[in-house]
Formats: structure tokens, sequence, C-alpha cells
């Protein structure tokens, strides 16, 4: 049989990746703790199985990469051949992943869980804290041996999941046919439903349904296009009705920033619902003027439903002039993280310059067209907005500025004066109780997140991030059923907010009028 040139290269490159992972490895990770006799016996009734190792796995995808860019530049043009073109990427299988939670109770126990987090495969959902809980992911190939490392040192830990890909299937109800889906658009006019999360096209088709249905309370406002070419379209909801002189207050909330968070769109299209469909809210609009962005990350958010569910970042590749990506020889070195690329402390503590890191700050400050998209906005109507409220998940959080320093904001009583009215009004909705404090106190120190910078460069007083439910139990993968109680807490919150706003505005016109 005769091979193509590119064939003769992918055989080099396993017979490289055989000989190397035939060779003995000197760093031994933390779970071989266990002896060489319990591993070999565990390993027959391993599900997982050992069947090529991951190290030398991802050593053939960086040699075939490279042999094949070199068959590209050298050999392609001389013989007129032509490489395979990147094909779609098959769906991430989460099969027989487990999610555990670990409870470290000194420092030794911290170290001792760090150190494991970096075995291949392990995603680290919370933070490793002192006296903390924190949620961890272990790939099938890792599990036995990490839960016996753990064992073994006396660390805490329990099962939340054992198989990540069952709970995964049972977040969300299965897709509507079409016939349903005609027969939803013939009744309401829309697809939209809060039983279920939605794909970012039926997310556009309902903000065009608000804009054609309620055309004298909302205004669709396109402010660019992601990566990949998808529209990002703010929602500005408002009577137009004021008073003389008198500038309407502005409330800005956004969504979706970090691809896999699916609750946080959900709610703020939520929101959007009451704000305009709900006829009893309407002296919220008539007083405050909104500007709902229900998606950031729209290219991320689709690939978190077609590719990989737990999927994080943007989906920015960065390339070469030739047309040869930079960092695609191993899967997960695609993409931005969206909350680090703010100007505000940009590429500090928290964030990564690593393009293969989930919190990877990309190559300067603003340098995706979603982050320069929403911060040119919002600087443009920075006169009016006195809140930012960004929708997260998860740990039912309500988080005040500064992310990046434990030192608080000379503001810090009055920004956190409205948000305990905010969780308190959220509690006597469900009796949910969301933890109030910085991101240092209650999570980790981070940098370039957009709600410092909110603070920090636009000026806006009251800058939230709203971490949404829950505490663990579902993590990332909160089942739609939750959307409905999980949005009218938030709402009954945000409306806290806004009359905290008009009573300060108020209190503000008395006192000018006095001097």
């Amino acid at each position: 049989m005769k091979l193509s040139p590119l064939q003769w290269l992918a055989v080099v490159a396993v017979i490289v990746v055989v000989s190397v992972a035939a060779s003995p490895v000197d760093d031994t990770p933390p779970a071989a703790a266990a002896s060489a006799t319990d591993t070999a016996e565990d390993d027959e009734d391993d599900d997982g199985g050992s069947v090529f190792p991951f190290k030398a796995l991802q050593l053939y995808n960086t040699v075939a990469g490279y042999l094949e860019y070199i068959f590209d530049i050298v050999i392609a043009p001389i013989t007129g051949g032509v490489s395979n073109k990147k094909q779609s990427p098959t769906r991430v299988s989460y099969k027989k992943f487990q999610i555990i939670r670990v409870l470290p109770s000194d420092e030794d126990e911290v170290l001792d869980i760090e150190a494991m987090s970096e075995e291949p495969g392990v995603q680290v959902w919370m933070p490793i804290r002192l006296n903390k809980t924190a949620d961890l992911v272990l790939p099938p190939s890792v599990a036995r041996d990490v839960k016996r490392f753990l064992t073994q040192r006396e660390i805490n830990f329990i099962v939340l999941s054992s198989d990540l890909e069952r709970s995964i299937h049972k977040q969300n109800p299965k897709s509507p046919s079409i016939n349903q889906k005609s027969e939803l658009k013939a009744t309401k006019g829309h697809v939209m439903t809060w039983t279920r999360y939605h794909r970012y096209q039926d997310i556009l088709d309902y903000l065009m349904y608000l804009s054609e249905n309620y055309p004298h309370l909302v205004e669709l406002m396109p402010i660019g296009k992601t990566v990949e070419g998808r529209p990002l379209k703010v929602v500005k909801i408002s009577s137009g009705q004021t008073r003389e002189n008198v500038v309407k207050p502005a409330i800005w909330i956004d969504g979706g920033i970090h691809a896999r968070e699916w609750i946080s769109p959900a709610v703020a299209l939520f929101i959007l619902r009451q704000l305009v469909e709900n006829k009893s809210y309407r002296t919220l609009i008539s007083e405050v003027d909104w500007y709902i962005l229900p998606m950031i990350n729209a290219d991320g958010y689709e690939y978190s439903h077609t590719v990989d569910r737990l999927w994080r970042k943007s989906r920015r590749t960065a390339t070469t002039k030739s047309g040869r990506t930079l960092w695609d020889m191993s899967y997960g070195c695609e993409g931005v993280d969206l909350n680090r690329n703010w100007d505000w402390h940009w590429a500090g503590v928290g964030a990564s310059q690593d393009p293969c890191s989930d919190t990877f700050a990309g190559s300067h400050a603003f340098s995706e067209p979603e982050t320069r998209a929403v911060s040119d906005f919002i600087l443009d109507h920075k006169d009016r907005i006195q809140v930012y409220l960004t929708l997260h998940s998860y740990s039912q959080m309500w988080l005040i500025p500064w992310s990046h320093t434990k030192k608080l904001a000379d503001d810090y009583d009055d920004m956190m004066y409205l948000a305990r009215q905010a969780t308190e009004a959220i509690q006597k909705v469900h009796g949910s109780q969301y933890q109030l404090g910085t991101t240092p106190s209650l999570l980790y120190t981070t940098s370039g997140c957009s709600d410092d910078w909110a603070k920090g460069k636009a000026g806006i007083k009251y800058s939230y991030t709203i971490e949404l439910p829950d505490k663990g139990m579902y993590g990332f993968l909160l089942p739609a059923e939750k959307i409905l109680s999980t949005g009218k807490e938030i709402f009954t919150g945000i409306k806290s907010i806004a009359k905290s706003i008009l009573k300060i505005n108020s209190m503000k016109e008395k006192t000018k009028l006095r001097g």
C-alpha cells in the first residue's frame, strides 16, 4: 500500500510517541502514593482503563501538529499535496468522570489537594481553601488513585456525582420537536420557555419578538459581533417618560460571560420577560431605564451545547499570517476568559497568560471583540448607568469590588448597604441565602474582571457580581427546572436595588433644592 507524505509523517509521529511513552517517567503524581501492587490490581477492574498514557497522547497531538505544519509549508508546495482540513470537533464525553467535594482542615491538606489538582484532566470547580469545601472533577483515569490518596492522607471528601455525563444528560429536557416549536410560535409568538436552556438563535428570536411586539418599551441595540460573527444585541427597556430636568437612572445587566454557566443568560432573559411582558412592573420602567445583554460569550455558549458542556472561555483562535494556529496543538488551548480580559489590573493575580489555561487573559486588555463591544457601550452611557450587575454561577454569592485586592473600596459600606437589602429580599422569596462580601474574602483574588472595571474605569458606583445557585450539589449543571425559582428570587433582589437607587436619587434631589 502506497502512503501519502502526510500519512508517512503520521507514522513517524506514532513511532516517536510510542518510543517516549515506553521510556521511564521521572515525575510521580501524588496519587501514586498507593503501592504498585495496589495499582496493578485496580487496573484490572478500573472502568476508566489504562489504554494509553495521557501525557503520551498530549505528546502525540503536539508532534503530529508540528509535522502537519511542516507538511503544509515545506512538502505541500513541492508535491502539490494538501493536508486534511480541520474537521468538526467530536463531542466531549464525561462518561464516568466524577465530581468530589473535599474539605482541607490544615495547610498541609491544602497543599496536598493543590498538588493533586495538577493531575491530567482534573478540573477545579470551586477554589481550594482552608476549612472551605472545594469541588473537583476527576477523569476516570485518575479517579480511583486520587480517592485512595485522599483516604490515605485522611482528607475528608464525598462523591457528588459518579458519572458526570449522566448528570449532563439530566440537566436539560429534550429539545421540542418541530411540531411542538411550531405550536409554541403560533400560540405565544416565540419558542422561548423557562423550563429548558435554549440555544442562542432562540434567544435572538425572543429579543426580536419583544422589539416587534413592544416597540414602545423595547429597543434592540446591536453593539458588535463575536469572534465567530454572532451578533451581540443589548436590549434597552424604557417607557421614555421622564420628569423635566431629571435624567432617568439606568441599570445594566449582563449574562453568559462564561460559556458553561447556562443559568446566567436564562435568568437575564427571565428578568427581561418580567420587565417587558408583566404589566405589574411598569413603574420600574417608567422611573428606570434598563440595558440588558443576556449573552456576552455567544460562541462559547454554543460550543458548550454542541461540543463540550463544561467549556468556559470564548472561541478565539490565534493565527499566524499563514493561517496556522499558534496553540492549537492540543485540545483546550483555544479561547480567552472574557472575565479576565478587562482593562483593570489586566493579567495580574488570578489571571493566566497561558493560552491553554481556563483563565487565559488574552493577548492584551480588550483583545476580544466581545469585551470591547460591551466596554464601549458602557462608556458611552456611563453618565446614566448607576448600577452594573453581571450574572455568573455558581455558589450563591453577591460579590462586591474589589476583586484584584483584599483592600476594601472607599465606599465599601455604601455598596454593602444596597447589597444587603437585596440579599435579604432574595431570602424572603424561597429562603435562599446568598453570602455577601468581596471576591477575595469569599472566593479568590483575581484581576481583569468586568465588575472591577465597571467601578474603577467606568465610574459606576454600585457594581456587583451575582453568583447564582446552587452551592455545589449541581454546580454548573443546575437543572432547567430551577430556572424559574432562581429568576424570581434574583429579580426580587434587583427590584430592591432599583428602589434603593431611586431613593438615593430622590434624597440627592431634595438636598440640591434645599441648597
